[in-house]
């Protein structure tokens, strides 16, 4: 991007910048704004190519155990954050950071060792890594140098070859000249160069991130934020704990037994792709395996579930987020729809087992709403029975509202007469002496919606959630996260 601002090309500067969602009229009054206040042209690229950039590229790094995979994505991350012990098998969740390399950002994988036709905690380990490979961009292979190419590392190879997925071979403990025979040896593996590396040291992975940015895209091949939606029907997902009724609900929307119902928790495994017509629209429902506690305590098959919801969640536009609500609201309930809000996806709250409730009940349950899920209240809900149909009329409009929501845009001109007005009449409490003002601000994207306020100073995390509402007053944005993003102008000398 800093290439871009200081190309200095035939049109001016100015042209350079990615105007990101913003048409050309309103992106020239945005930079007059901007001007007036005294942003530079690097400020306001910046800001814009942050809250508009969708998700980071991923790499994900994965090997056998033990050959020192987390010590690399220290290294990578630039500080200790992975898990590091001599011994095999410490990873075990698939964890992700963010790191830099040469001013291009992207998302780091640390996976736990892959082995092959193993049970239990291992199968657990192995289904993660293979998850993190089915949905990196790209993948960096550690392979222990000291040892040599293992049967695990040739199984690994034809997983890597399957994914079809761009691989840096990564040869680790490499710590001198000695060592780089042994790398060279691994030409075997059919991957290309091996990058001779010791992670522990730090030898090499500068080459070695040189390759990984030629392998990496700029932006991730799908997105909703901010590149070109996929195509087809609208895409929901059914998530929610086991044995809420996502299955049941599944077959009445479909007016069939498309899917295997069981009291058993757990029975779906993997997720089910429906297109059902509902309202003369089809939809692509995808019913998911119910998330539980400590999942990677669990045996592979429900591990691997797990992170297939996470894999659906990612894929959706809408997520129905479906509730017991015959039971307390739960701290797993609570972490899925986290899960939907980092996720960026529009969400409605599906109470299931309505028709079950006594007054009693119903009266408590409102109480654990507010209580428990007060950060959605922004959620449309709807109160159905899974069993009998109740009120499933209820559903499509939900998910349209919250669709509406995700999509909505406010122009700049109308932003900045809000914002002023909020100013005026609710100015930021003094801190210090100061007072931060929102000087004004633009909408960088949709699905969700992503806001970037240009400030004076500081803006507390509590007057960020009063413009948030106020902002959802006055634009709606119901069934949506919105982001805000806040870019604090820096002082100045004067230009003579």
């Amino acid at each position: 991007m800093n290439d871009q601002i200081h190309s200095g090309d035939e049109h001016g500067p100015e042209q350079a910048v990615d105007h990101g969602a913003l048409g050309d009229a309103e992106y020239a009054e945005f930079m007059e704004l901007a001007a007036q206040e005294g942003f530079d042209l690097e400020d306001i690229a910046g800001a814009l190519e942050e809250a508009n950039a969708g998700p980071l590229p991923v790499l994900a790094v994965v090997g056998r155990p033990n050959v020192g995979k987390s010590t690399l994505v220290n290294r990578i991350i630039g500080r200790r954050e992975a898990v590091v012990q001599d011994k095999p098998g410490v990873t075990r969740d698939r964890v992700s950071y963010e790191a830099e390399w040469a001013g291009r950002r992207f998302k780091v994988m640390d996976t736990g060792g892959w082995e092959q036709d193993v049970l239990g905690l291992d199968a657990s380990v192995a289904a993660q890594a293979e998850y993190a490979i089915e949905t990196a961009d790209a993948v960096v292979f550690v392979v222990d140098s000291t040892v040599g190419a293992t049967d695990t590392d040739e199984a690994v190879v034809r997983l890597l070859r399957k994914a079809k997925k761009p691989v840096v071979l990564c040869a680790n403990k490499v710590d001198g000249l000695s060592g780089e025979a042994d790398a060279t040896a691994l030409w075997s593996l059919g991957l290309g160069e091996p990058h001779p590396v010791s992670s522990l040291h730090g030898r090499g992975t500068g080459d070695m991130l040189d390759a990984v940015l030629e392998a990496l895209p700029e932006a991730p091949a799908q997105t909703f934020g901010s590149g070109t939606p996929l195509g087809g029907p609208r895409r929901i997902a059914l998530i929610g704990r086991p044995n809420v009724g996502k299955s049941s609900l599944l077959n009445k929307v479909a007016k069939e037994d498309r899917v295997v119902v069981n009291e058993l928790a757990g029975t779906t495994r993997d997720p089910v792709d429906e297109l059902i017509n509902l309202g003369g629209t089809t939809w692509k429902f995808i019913d998911t395996a119910g998330i539980r506690r400590r999942v990677h305590l669990q045996e592979g098959a429900d591990y691997y579930a797990s992170l297939r919801t996470a894999a659906a969640l990612e894929k959706a536009e809408v997520a129905v987020i479906l509730i017991d609500s015959s039971e307390s609201i739960s701290v797993q309930d609570q972490r899925i729809v986290t899960m939907a809000v980092e996720a960026g996806r529009a969400m409605v709250l599906a109470f299931n087992k309505w028709d079950t409730l006594d007054e009693e009940r119903r009266y408590y349950l409102e109480r654990e709403i507010e209580t428990e899920l007060g950060q959605v209240a922004w959620a449309p809900r709807v109160n159905v029975s899974a069993l009998t149909g109740r009120h499933m009329e209820k559903l499509v409009p939900a998910i349209e509202t919250a669709l509406d929501g995700w999509e909505t845009r406010v122009p700049t001109g109308r932003l900045n007469a809000f914002l002023g007005e909020l100013v005026a009449a609710h100015p930021h409490p003094v801190r210090g002496g100061k007072q931060p003002r929102i000087l004004f601000g633009t909408q960088a994207g949709a699905k969700p919606p992503r806001f970037v306020l240009f400030a004076s100073g500081f803006l507390e995390a509590g007057y960020r959630r009063f413009v948030e509402r106020r902002l959802r007053e006055e634009f709606g944005f119901e069934g949506t996260p919105i982001h805000i993003s806040v870019r604090v102008r820096e002082k100045r000398g004067r230009k003579k």
